[in-house]
């Protein structure tokens, strides 16, 4: 029962909310690649088999797949069974190859743009309905550790940091990255105090603390951000909406940087199993979470797509601009290597995520626990 539970709890908001991104995404591309008078064969929700499924006008096969894991289009290229091209090179009019690398281009970058607009349209509307959570002013400073770097600077419970370095943060987060970033270097704060008139400077060297491998500054204090929940008007929550999709594209880059440079451990990769657990989470505290989170994954679907790695709708573009600008195609071997190359990555990748979401939520235990259950009730 325990089992049934978590699989009910977890898996389905996932699968729902996968296949409501996946689905905007591959709307993207079947979109404008019919605009641009390309032939899409095929539409699926899901993988495998078919369960069920309809054939429109246009010749677009539409199906219910019976694994529901995401799905695809399959865009007609114009090559033959065997993947070659034509004898006298001339495709058919309705054929991908046939239309020019720059059409191509957008009918690649069209998946990622649609899960940006559907993360835009998401949070403009919680924005107008349940409001967008903004620093009322500054960040302030609850418990101080006794013997941390803030104490000695002359911090106190109360205070209330308004910039950093002569710059004001636009939230919390943004602060604490700063601190982060300056391990055993001097940083200035400006401090609103009540018993000052003025806001005053302090002068502070953050600590070096190891956090996940990467060496991080820690004030030895509690910061908590001073929010308010400010309902938008239409115009200015579509305007905020694409502000913050900026925002979390712009951190994500930035992290994944400092995975790769080896600042920051990649420890804390979800891989599916880890989204699942965790949309399973956010789907109990309610839907309005739900939608939050779903506009978060859909800004990091679209965002990872266009990272240029061959088998990502990014490879494409990189292959069809340089087709462009060369005004041929790369050869074959170059591409076929390339493509290999990117499945490569994207495997282990996937594997390594898998094996993070295994070791974090302890699944090997979990089921080493309901299989010994199982035993002692036989």
């Amino acid at each position: 029962m325990e089992f049934v539970s978590s699989v009910f709890f977890n898996v389905v908001p996932f699968l729902v909310v996968l296949t409501l991104l996946v689905y905007v995404h591959e709307w993207g591309h079947y979109i404008v690649a019919r605009k641009n008078g390309i032939r899409v064969e095929v539409f699926s929700i899901g993988f495998g088999p078919e369960i069920f499924g309809w054939t429109n006008k246009a010749g677009t096969r539409w199906k219910f797949s019976l694994i529901p894991l995401g799905g695809y289009v399959k865009i007609y290229d114009g090559l033959d069974e065997k993947g070659e091209r034509p004898k006298d090179d001339k495709f058919p009019p309705d054929a991908a190859l046939a239309k020019s690398p720059w059409q191509r281009i957008a009918v690649s970058i069209a998946g990622p743009a649609a899960n940006y607009i559907l993360a835009i349209v998401i949070l403009a509307g919680l924005f107008m309905t349940v409001g967008q959570k903004v620093p009322q002013s500054g960040v302030e400073i609850g418990r101080v550790v006794a013997t941390g770097a803030a104490a000695r600077a002359g911090l106190t419970s109360g205070d209330e940091i308004l910039s950093i370095n002569g710059k004001t943060f636009k939230d919390l987060m943004e602060l604490q990255g700063s601190i982060e970033d300056s391990p055993n270097k001097p940083i200035t704060l400006k401090i609103r105090r009540q018993a000052e008139a003025e806001p005053i400077l302090l002068s502070v060297v953050p600590e070096p603390a190891t956090v996940n491998g990467r060496e991080v500054g820690r004030l030895g204090v509690e910061l908590t951000a001073k929010m308010v929940m400010v309902k938008r008007g239409y115009f200015e929550a579509f305007k905020f909406a694409a502000i913050e999709t900026y925002s979390v594209s712009e951190r994500t880059v930035k992290s994944l940087g400092q995975m790769i440079t080896g600042k920051r451990s990649a420890d804390g990769l979800s891989g599916p199993l880890g989204i699942a657990s965790i949309t399973g989470e956010v789907a109990r505290q309610g839907i309005v979470n739900l939608f939050w989170l779903a506009a978060f994954l859909s800004i990091n679907l679209g965002l990872i797509n266009l990272f240029p790695i061959p088998m990502l709708d990014g490879g494409h573009i990189l292959f069809y601009f340089l087709e462009g600008i060369r005004g041929k195609p790369l050869n074959e071997k170059a591409q076929e290597m390339a493509f290999r190359f990117g499945f490569l990555f994207v495997a282990a990748l996937f594997l390594f995520s898998t094996w993070n979401d295994i070791s974090r939520l302890k699944i090997i235990e979990t089921v080493t626990s309901l299989v010994k259950k199982a035993i002692n009730l036989v």
